[in-house]
């Protein structure tokens, strides 16, 4: 059986979650705490973050590399464009995600109000929050003109680049941090991908301390 150690909330875990979920890969979820830093863990991975994977002999860690050894050796369904200018728009996607919106929104708003309290790291930092609901209305612009010239983010098919955005979505959805009534392409979007197969595990997360909103699990919100 392969083995993922993941955090439930974080959208790294999540991403490979729904590329394991995708191609029907069973996997075992093992909750790491991250933060305690335990010697087994950073064995594991000396960078101590999640996700790890251990999958065909491997233990491997970084999720889009994760991602890509998993549409590399399980290539059915495709998640990855066959011509190289479609693999790149992917990968500019999940890089937009991972970096740019990780940076600007999920860590201003999921990190401030759901892991500082996990981890035990202090209270909020209200000027965090404010900035992370700032940018998020940027970003759903964006992602909604994109959407006006494709029918999924990187392009005509799904591919990786809507998990890694539907990853991060869904953690933000969890604690209600995202105004869905802001751009209908987005919401049609999300709603496409959360009715899939693959996101019922997500769909189905209960963090102690911090119940879902009733539209959570909801797959017409």
């Amino acid at each position: 059986m392969h083995r993922l150690y993941h955090v439930p909330l974080s959208p790294f875990c999540r991403k490979v979650r729904l590329v394991l979920a995708e191609k029907k890969i069973e996997v075992e979820l093992v909750e790491e705490r991250y933060w305690e830093k335990e010697t087994d863990f950073l064995r594991r991975n000396p960078a101590g973050k999640v996700p790890v994977l251990r999958m065909d002999g491997q233990v491997m860690a970084e999720s889009a590399a994760i991602c890509e050894y998993i549409e590399e050796t399980n290539p059915t369904p495709p998640l990855m464009p066959k011509d190289p200018l479609g693999r790149f728009e992917v990968r500019r996607m999940v890089a937009w995600f991972d970096d740019k919106f990780h940076q600007e929104v999920t860590s201003k708003l999921l990190y401030e109000r759901v892991n500082k309290k996990i981890t035990k790291a202090g209270y909020p930092d209200s000027g965090n929050v404010k900035a992370g609901a700032k940018a998020i209305k940027y970003h759903l612009d964006y992602l909604g003109w994109l959407l006006d010239q494709r029918r999924w983010l990187a392009g005509d098919n799904m591919t990786l680049a809507d998990f890694a955005g539907a990853a991060h979505f869904s953690a933000l959805d969890y604690i209600s941090d995202v105004d869905w009534n802001r751009n209908g392409n987005v919401r049609e979007w999300y709603a496409k991908i959360k009715s899939r197969p693959a996101f019922r595990g997500l769909l189905a997360d209960q963090i102690p301390g911090f119940p879902p909103p009733a539209h959570y699990a909801d797959l017409d919100f």
